[in-house]
């Protein structure tokens, strides 16, 4: 009971906060590194918020219509938010991959600060990904859609972090929270994300389904690969699941707004 009171305290929010973003916390960080999984959707939302609401105060200016501009400062906006955590596990993860088949020597690799040629190309692909799918969400006046896909692919992060083991067994930034994590994280965590899908409709939960199966394979990648997750993992994890999920929104173009809540299946 008190590890359950522990996961909704506003001190594991704030251990999720500092975790995912450069938002400052003023108040307690709590200790138990796993209740913060919770609090990792509500994070993601957050951020969407954010993303969302830069959106709507760029209509506003004297540069609007120009959704290529907006597109440009959400990314950028994105990074800043994030400190750009997810690009550099995303880098790591490639450079890893494309460096060496053995198990050991790609884990070096990911703890390599340098920046490899895959790497580069991973952000470059990442990168240009979400500017195109902004712009497309941004002229289809769908952007409110990022509320979704942030909070899925936050709770994906979740989902690698209670079920896989940590593949290294020195310390490193994920360690605490996947060693702690358990399914009652992972439970909550979805359920707190299901929450956040109902009202956008049947389509929001073939996104979460879909999300679900690329991490379920990006995991078994991991624990083939790499022995389980680390920390670069869930970042990239966390950015391949976005640039799936954007992609697949911006391919709806403005179809997706008729799809959007429960009104078009009756």
């Amino acid at each position: 009971m008190l590890n359950l009171r522990n996961s909704f305290s506003l001190s594991s929010f704030g251990t999720a906060l500092k975790t995912l973003t450069a938002i400052p916390w003023p108040g307690r960080e709590s200790k138990d590194f796993a209740s913060s999984l919770v609090w990792f959707p509500v994070t993601g939302l957050l951020l969407g918020l954010i993303l969302y609401g830069l959106s709507l105060l760029w209509e506003l200016s004297p540069f609007s219509p120009w959704p290529g501009g907006a597109a440009l400062l959400l990314i950028t906006a994105d990074i800043c938010l994030t400190r750009g955590l997810h690009f550099d596990g995303l880098a790591d993860w490639a450079d890893s991959i494309g460096g060496s088949p053995e198990r050991e020597k790609r884990l070096s690799i990911m703890k390599d600060t340098s920046l490899g040629t895959f790497g580069v190309l991973a952000l470059i692909i990442v990168l240009l990904s979400k500017w195109i799918a902004f712009e497309r969400l941004i002229s289809s006046g769908s952007t409110f859609w990022l509320l979704i896909i942030l909070v899925i692919s936050r709770s994906m992060m979740v989902e690698l972090m209670t079920t896989l083991p940590y593949a290294r067994t020195e310390g490193g930034m994920g360690r605490p929270f996947v060693i702690q994590a358990s399914t009652r994280h992972r439970v909550l965590s979805h359920a707190a994300t299901i929450a956040v899908c109902i009202p956008f409709g049947p389509f929001s939960l073939f996104l979460f389904c879909l999300a679900w199966l690329e991490t379920w394979l990006f995991g078994i990648r991991c624990l083939g690969q790499f022995g389980g997750i680390t920390g670069d993992l869930l970042g990239a994890a966390n950015e391949l699941v976005e640039v799936t999920l954007l992609m697949i929104c911006a391919l709806l173009g403005e179809n997706l707004l008729s799809h959007t809540g429960w009104g078009w299946i009756f």
